[in-house]
């Protein structure tokens, strides 16, 4: 089952201000909250937010969304993704079900495995079979969510009982569930069928946009024939960048995509999307990858870019700014023209 607002059959009733979101980015909380505010402002609909972590200078992003859910009225709240090998998957429904009684209806949440360099790096973790993980992680979830049980008996889980906190049971036995839209991280073929199978829609994140229309869309279809559901809506994470100087835009573009290249599960899904020189460093292959991980131009070209990106079948966007000139007034300009799509 699928709620009402991530249903794909519901995508073509849906604006495309509503199919449009925003990361957030930085390791200042405040600062974060003050963007949140600001884009709740400036008429924006949803933010998407990447995971904190040892190591990775950004705020947890489940405890920056408790705050945020009391500071705004209606955004949308997104995690891009919460880690999964970091929560016990009881844990991140006690989250979870916090930030929805601040903010019913807002949280989307998002998870993934991560990064299995930053797992065993930083946490000394070790990442065995994340796709099987996965699975039983978002089993729990929507159990535990929706159908007010826990009880689970997999191979990496076994649970049982209900998520109980305070006063929430009384809200859970209400409404006999709490329908939190669960979304995955997915890169390869094999993770967009299982989000096909088994999720509210597929995030993506520096994924070149013929990859998704041609390999990872495709690939969710199958898994949603699989299990005989609606195809879950792609977020498909790209790049923009407020500014007309493409040479400037490329040098920024390219710093970013050298860091993700450096990372085993990103560098695989380049080759696949077929840009293996431009992981071995070739300079036009890598202005080539750059150039499908991003939108850039004036404020008209970028709006435009955007309408065609979503009629040619993705089904929301995933903004992330890269600054050029200046980090503020471009990003001021980012929410102006997402809040001003149309509604």
């Amino acid at each position: 089952m699928m709620p009402p607002q991530d249903h794909p059959n519901a995508l073509t009733q849906r604006s495309l201000r509503d199919r449009v979101g925003v990361c957030i980015e930085g390791s200042d909380p405040v600062d974060s909250l003050s963007q949140f505010r600001a884009a709740e402002l400036a008429g924006v609909q949803q933010v998407w937010m990447t995971a904190g972590g040892a190591g990775s200078g950004s705020p947890d992003t489940l405890t920056l969304f408790a705050t945020a859910a009391a500071q705004t009225r209606h955004i949308r709240l997104g995690t891009a993704i919460t880690v999964t090998y970091l929560r016990h998957p009881l844990l991140m429904a006690q989250q979870a079900l916090v930030i929805h009684a601040l903010a019913p209806g807002r949280l989307r949440l998002g998870i993934g495995p991560g990064a299995r360099e930053s797992l065993e790096g930083w946490y000394g973790l070790e990442v065995s079979a994340p796709l099987s993980y996965q699975k039983e992680y978002v089993q729990i979830l929507r159990g535990s969510l929706w159908e007010s049980s826990a009880d689970f008996h997999g191979t990496f889980f076994q649970t049982r009982g209900a998520v109980r906190m305070g006063n929430f049971d009384a809200v859970i036995t209400a409404s006999q569930s709490v329908q939190i839209p669960l979304l995955v991280a997915a890169l390869g073929a094999k993770a967009f069928q299982q989000a096909g199978e088994i999720a509210d829609g597929a995030l993506s994140w520096m994924c070149p946009v013929p990859y998704l229309l041609n390999q990872a869309r495709p690939a969710l279809q199958v898994g949603a024939e699989i299990r005989s559901r609606p195809v879950p809506p792609l977020v498909a994470h790209l790049m923009v960048a407020m500014s007309t100087d493409e040479a400037a835009v490329l040098a920024a573009v390219r710093q970013r995509v050298q860091v993700y290249a450096r990372v085993s599960g990103y560098a695989r899904a380049f080759v696949r999307a077929g840009f293996a020189e431009a992981v071995e460093g070739d300079e036009k292959a890598l202005d080539a990858l750059a150039r499908a991980l991003v939108i850039s131009g004036d404020e008209s070209t970028v709006r435009q870019r955007i309408q065609e990106l979503v009629e040619q079948g993705l089904d929301e966007l995933m903004l992330q700014l890269v600054p050029v000139t200046s980090e503020t007034s471009e990003r001021e300009r980012l929410f102006h023209l997402v809040g001003s799509l149309k509604a």
